[in-house]
């Protein structure tokens, strides 16, 4: 399938960029008006861009149907503040709820059942109930077009976060898993970003990993192991001399029985590579690899 944007509708454009572009983090933009108004509302828009200074942009989107602004918008324009509260799993349904296109002048945190709290910097409120809250003063509001479905960028400086102590580690880092963050997918979907569902990746070596151009044929070629197992193996720095392997018992196995079949006993090989792989032990995985070869 392919997509060429002024061929399609906006509509299902937004939906198809919704549905690829996933999971997204999502603001919950605690605004005020100059009449002292509240307003909460969440969009999915959302990224932080920077650290020094710290800066986050989200983007309340001209409404794709009829082409109208949001209350956050402006709000923001008239005030150039805002707080932007983090959403975990156990506030999803009332965050939902806050989207809900209520008349101008009314307050979203008595709707939702959310707790207001007095910020220390700004005038919007912070949400009680959020794991991190990020006081932000404006530096931009950016419009990107006129029509439906165009992007209003809220170019934000970070001045004060507040992070709840229940959400950190023994090293005072956020721990994914208690903070228990919810992201935005497509169409009615969202995904939950704790439990199995989040994993590691190391970051790569300091040095240079030796790249896919770089693994034997035979590893490069394997029908068992996959890219992500291919992706650790080349982000090795070298690849290693192959060792004293007689204390391995399932290795020397398999060299034994598959003796007179190469083929079974190349796949039977990259098994127990993909095992350990899975498993961390990437020396032993090469090891076992490189006696195939």
């Amino acid at each position: 399938m392919k997509v060429l944007p002024q061929e399609i509708s906006t509509k299902q454009l937004h939906a198809y960029l919704l549905g690829s572009v996933a999971p997204r983090p999502i603001c919950f933009a605690s605004t005020i008006d100059n009449e002292g108004n509240a307003n909460l509302s969440p969009f999915s828009f959302f990224n932080v861009f920077g650290s020094n200074p710290p800066v986050v942009v989200f983007s309340p989107a001209r409404r794709v149907r009829d082409n109208t602004i949001k209350h956050t918008l402006e709000n923001v324009q008239e005030t150039q503040e805002v707080v932007i509260n983090v959403v975990s799993y156990a506030m999803v349904q009332q965050m939902s709820l806050a989207s809900c296109e209520y008349p101008k002048g009314t307050d979203e945190f008595i709707k939702s059942g959310f707790t207001p709290v007095a910020s220390d910097l700004v005038k919007p409120f912070r949400v009680k109930e959020a794991p991190v809250s990020l006081e932000c003063r404006v530096m931009e509001v950016k419009p990107i077009g006129e029509g439906g479905g165009a992007a209003n960028l809220i170019i934000c400086e970070v001045i004060k976060m507040h992070i709840d102590d229940a959400i950190l580690d023994e090293n005072l880092q956020i721990d994914p898993h208690k903070i228990d963050l919810v992201a935005r997918m497509g169409m009615d979907y969202y995904c939950r970003a704790s439990g199995d569902s989040v994993f590691e990746v190391p970051k790569p070596n300091l040095q240079l990993g030796i790249g896919f151009d770089q693994l034997p044929q035979s590893v490069l070629n394997s029908s068992v192991l996959t890219g992500n197992d291919l992706g650790i193996l080349a982000n090795s720095s070298e690849i290693p001399v192959l060792t004293d392997i007689s204390n391995d018992e399932r290795l020397i196995h398999i060299l034994k029985e598959y003796s007179d079949d190469a083929a079974e006993q190349q796949i039977a090989l990259h098994q127990y590579a993909k095992e350990l792989i899975h498993k961390g032990d990437i020396e032993l995985a090469w090891q076992v690899l490189l006696a195939n070869n």
